[in-house]
């Protein structure tokens, strides 16, 4: 008599289920790790602008005209999720500036986060769908809970 090898039905599913499970708690991890990296970009290029609008000063000893393309504070381009700007409703005056971040697409959108020339971080505005949370203290968001 022979043994007939392979795997039953039961086996199977057993085998299904655990890779399901496995993978219902791996999957809402991972998507806050993407989520982390994209909030990153808008992070760097404030801090990058920041040190440029800071260069700009140096040399002109005002922050009025930075912000504008051929200057050592031109805003950068080409970002994925973002879009950066001096604030077109408080522009850039002698003394003071402050520099905004706005998230672009999905799950970004509605997400508003500043820096100004005294390094004050703010998160202004969070998305109104997933279950942002805005932070109590002014700072950069680093999670959806409101974590900085």
């Amino acid at each position: 008599m022979q043994r007939q090898s392979g795997f039953t039905l039961i086996e199977l599913m057993v085998t299904v289920a655990i890779i399901a499970i496995l993978a219902s708690v791996a999957l809402p991890s991972y998507t806050q790790y993407v989520l982390r990296g994209k909030l990153l970009e808008g992070k760097s290029n404030l801090m990058a602008m920041r040190t440029k609008m800071e260069l700009y000063f140096q040399d002109n000893r005002s922050y009025v005209g930075a912000c504008v393309a051929g200057t050592t504070a031109a805003l950068p381009t080409g970002l994925k999720y973002f879009t950066i700007d001096c604030s077109p409703a408080t522009p850039p005056t002698a003394t003071t500036y402050v520099v905004k971040v706005d998230g672009v697409g999905g799950d970004l959108a509605g997400l508003t986060m500043t820096i100004d020339q005294a390094n004050v971080r703010r998160t202004v505005s969070v998305p109104s769908t997933g279950g942002w949370t805005l932070p109590s203290t002014p700072c950069w968001i680093t999670k959806k809970s409101g974590e900085c």
